[in-house]
């Protein structure tokens, strides 16, 4: 049997534990959501989608129901829709979509977000490459490493 003491105690340690962990989420020691990567075959079936587009000319505004010609948001409204993820039609609703991913740590998959406010939207294939579209050439690769890619990088955000 308990004595009020041990009640007490207890008590008081859980209410420690579960202040330590409020604490520390709002701190930004431990993430406050988990960003979960997509599997093997997602990243493979999101890579092999995109790339067979390189090439497609780019028109602003683009409808998403062609795949005659892209923006960069129709694009990958076309591309994450191969894997029954629906996306809005922005860029800009695009980005409050799934979870924030650091740059630090982008996987294959996710969406990669320029400008600010942002009017670029991209998917991150690895290496420091994306492939979108944008002006001449249409759907292409470009590293977000180096020039204005690096320049005006925005966020990531992980949907799948």
């Amino acid at each position: 049997m308990m004595n009020k003491k041990s009640v007490i105690g207890k008590s008081l340690a859980a209410a420690f534990v579960a202040l330590t962990v409020s604490t520390a989420s709002i701190s930004g020691i431990m993430p406050t959501q988990s960003a979960h990567a997509a599997t093997a075959s997602q990243k493979s079936t999101i890579v092999s989608v995109a790339k067979k587009y390189l090439g497609t000319p780019y028109q602003h505004g683009a409808s998403s129901s062609t795949t005659a010609v892209f923006d960069c948001s129709s694009f990958t409204k076309r591309v994450f829709s191969q894997l029954g993820v629906k996306l809005p039609r922005s860029s800009k609703q695009q980005s409050v979509v799934g979870k924030y991913v650091a740059k630090s740590n982008l996987q294959v998959g996710d969406l990669v977000f320029f400008y600010s406010p942002i009017h670029h939207v991209g998917i991150y294939i690895g290496n420091g490459n994306i492939i979108h579209t944008y002006g001449a050439g249409g759907v292409k690769i470009s590293n977000i490493n180096s020039g204005w890619w690096k320049n005006n990088y925005n966020q990531a955000r992980r949907v799948l």
